[in-house]
């Protein structure tokens, strides 16, 4: 299965320069947060694949401008062809009124509340988040900083893969795109990366 990640930065190669052939094989999409709905909604329109998607923390706008043809998979387990996939987007909080921003102990709960679906899907292949992990290429500053309980996640139940975003590689900082942890292989998908599951 090809699965295509984004997150952060519309790609120009699939908006401003699109071209249908890049689209071509790709089975899956899933979306990290933090895009325009209308560049989901066009990927969605030429894609022969399902767009799901989680919530960044500046994705406010998708309350009134839902990105058309695409899957909320927001404190879900979507199972597509087999793979099982645990959506849980927004980064820590950092300022009191954002939407779509956490306390750790508040992502703790999410995750607590799936325990019951983890354990009837009998885990998950793919952990589909908008922050990183905490101490996993997660960044110094409090707006940046990662999520225990998704280590938590890959501690228990080590899916195949972590997707995030929201750590932009152009931040000038050394975040790599491809990681480790334990059993788990880790994806920054900032603006985009393909792979093959």
């Amino acid at each position: 299965m090809k699965i295509l990640a984004l997150s952060d930065q519309e790609s120009t190669l699939l908006w401003d320069h699109f071209n249908p052939r890049r689209l071509e094989g790709i089975d899956l999409i899933l979306s990290c947060g933090d895009l325009d709905p209308r560049y989901l909604s066009f990927i969605a329109t030429f894609a022969h694949a399902p767009v799901l998607y989680v919530h960044g923390n500046h994705d406010d706008r998708y309350a009134k401008v839902p990105p058309e043809g695409c899957i909320c998979i927001e404190d879900k387990i979507y199972t597509w062809q087999g793979v099982r996939i645990l959506g849980l987007g927004g980064s820590v909080r950092y300022k009191r009124d954002g939407e779509h921003q956490y306390t750790q102990r508040q992502m703790d709960w999410r995750v607590l509340r799936r325990r019951l679906d983890l354990y009837r899907q009998g885990g998950v292949d793919i952990l589909l988040t908008h922050a990183p992990a905490m101490d996993l290429n997660d960044g110094d500053d409090l707006a940046h900083m990662g999520f225990d309980a998704f280590n938590t996640v890959m501690d228990r139940y080590r899916p195949r893969y972590f997707i995030h975003g929201h750590v932009h590689m152009n931040y000038g900082q050394d975040y790599p795109r491809l990681d480790a942890y334990k059993d788990t292989k880790v994806i920054n998908a900032y603006e985009s990366y393909t792979f093959e599951y």
